[in-house]
């Protein structure tokens, strides 16, 4: 079991590292790549094809055709995460617009605490321990009254 955190340029590391975060502290191995859609895009092909990944979580600014790219190539689910670049419509818009037969489950800008426990709940489906610390994870948010801290990088 593995998350794919994919980044389209170094600047974008910030947000994949909390979704790293979030996930160790629910029990899921993680690991981010940078890989531009674009730039080297027979990277962004070997990560869409290497199966010991279960869930991709792709993120990127201005034009975010990661997201759609790996979707593409893969029958494995894929999390867009729009990250905010500007006014950030151009991004929002790049991952909620896919077309047809390539599907990408889109969270908001800058999302990436939801990318995570998106991603952790699509595993939870079939690893009850990742299920086990979902309500975990809910219950200390309940019994504290918010969000729960993600591990520190």
């Amino acid at each position: 079991m593995k998350v794919a955190i994919v980044v389209g340029s170094k600047s974008d590391l910030e947000h994949a590292e909390k979704v790293r975060a979030r996930l160790e502290t629910l029990g899921v191995p993680s690991e981010v790549t940078v890989a531009s859609a674009h730039r080297t895009p027979e990277r962004v092909e070997a990560i869409a094809s290497d199966p010991s990944v279960e869930v991709f979580v792709a993120m990127a600014g201005l034009s975010a055709a990661l997201p759609g790219t790996i979707a593409a190539r893969t029958l494995k689910p894929v999390i867009g995460v729009p990250l905010h670049r500007g006014l950030g419509l151009d991004s929002l818009l790049s991952v909620v617009q896919m077309p047809p037969g390539v599907p990408v489950a889109a969270v908001g800008l800058d999302a990436s605490e939801n990318a995570a426990l998106l991603a952790a709940e699509i595993l939870a489906l079939g690893h009850p321990e990742v299920h086990d610390a979902l309500v975990r994870y809910r219950a200390r948010w309940k019994d504290d009254g918010g969000p729960v801290p993600a591990a520190p990088p």
